[in-house]
């Protein structure tokens, strides 16, 4: 009698270790931010208190609103490289209607985001209208002009003493819970990052266009022959994440009572770390908001702990570009074990 084990049982026990493998890429993420804060809760007890939590919040916020738009774009297997120079002209222009105009906060606040879904727009038909070879190129040259543009009308000078308003109330006020020694104080910012991810959640998720989005990535000739208008998909992820650009320069301008033409260096970056190591793909096709949020804690953890442990910040730059390549091997990983399926 034949001790090989049965065909049947073999298979079951490779799709259950597949199913074990993808359960496990699926919570690296979540267990490497509760890490993060283990180790950094254990080196200093500066970490976990409502002060520092508060400021963790803050410093997110910006990096977690960028996120969301280069989400979209990455589903669909681009990138947007424009999104902080993008931040930085919609922040001036925000600060010049206020202050040189003389106009309300709240048409200082639309115009921010007009700016941004306007330069959005531009990426997305620069790449499906000019037929672009690569989004990097597109929004390569659109970063450009956007950062110029900042200086340009700023003369490269920052623009102070925006007044009270809704884009302080947003960027800088917050609501305090408690009384006595137990205050909580919740950034109001937060509240819009919330809500930013649970609408980002259920377009996604629960709605045509968000398949189509997925789809796009996943396969975008298939998905155009199956009737999905995968130009139209295009512009709308590029217009989405100029969008949430203007409104992270909304909440920045608040936050520091400017607007400046040399914000957001570097921020495009920070924002394609916060998805890749939250599990999107940058093969397109995959990639949840959950996982982004988590991936945009993580970066916020990471450099608020090793500021409290007095990491010099050119190692803090070395760290993170370790965890940027990790999260990417962990990409192919993943996609070598779908494939293997």
């Amino acid at each position: 009698m034949s001790s090989q084990p049965e065909p049947v049982a073999v298979a079951a026990q490779d799709e259950e270790r597949r199913n074990w493998t993808e359960v496990a890429f699926r919570l690296g993420a979540l267990l490497g931010l509760i890490l993060l804060v283990a180790i950094f809760a254990f080196s200093s007890p500066s970490f976990l208190t409502t002060g520092n939590l508060a400021g963790i919040a803050r410093q997110t916020s910006v990096n977690a609103l960028l996120a969301l738009g280069m989400l979209v774009v990455i589903l669909t297997g681009g990138i947007d490289l424009s999104v902080g120079a993008v931040l930085a002209l919609a922040m001036v222009v925000l600060a010049m209607v206020i202050t040189k105009a003389g106009l309300d906060q709240s048409i200082g606040l639309l115009a921010a985001l007009l700016v941004g879904a306007a330069l959005g727009v531009g990426n997305g038909l620069l790449l499906t209208r000019l037929h672009l070879p690569h989004p990097f190129i597109s929004t390569l040259g659109m970063m450009n002009i956007a950062r110029g543009a900042a200086l340009v009308i700023t003369g490269g000078a920052s623009i102070s003493a925006l007044g009270g308003g809704v884009v302080k109330f947003i960027g800088n006020d917050e609501i305090r819970l408690g009384s006595g020694d137990g205050v909580v104080s919740i950034p109001i910012m937060l509240f819009v990052v919330v809500l930013a991810y649970v609408g980002f959640y259920f377009f996604l998720n629960r709605t045509v266009v968000g398949r189509h989005i997925y789809a796009t990535g996943g396969n975008p000739e298939a998905a155009r022959l199956s009737g999905v208008p995968v130009d139209r998909i295009l512009v709308l992820v590029y217009t989405i994440s100029g969008l949430m650009a203007g409104l992270a320069a909304v909440v920045l301008a608040g936050r520091t009572d400017s607007g400046y033409p040399n914000a957001g260096l570097g921020f495009e970056l920070d924002a394609i770390s916060a998805c890749i190591i939250g599990g999107t793909s940058f093969f397109g096709g995959v990639g949840t908001v959950s996982g982004t949020l988590i991936g945009a804690l993580i970066m916020g953890v990471l450099r608020n702990g090793l500021n409290i442990m007095s990491v010099d910040t050119n190692w803090q730059t070395v760290v993170i570009g370790a965890v940027i390549i990790a999260a990417v091997y962990v990409d192919v990983l993943r996609r070598r074990a779908g494939q293997s399926r």
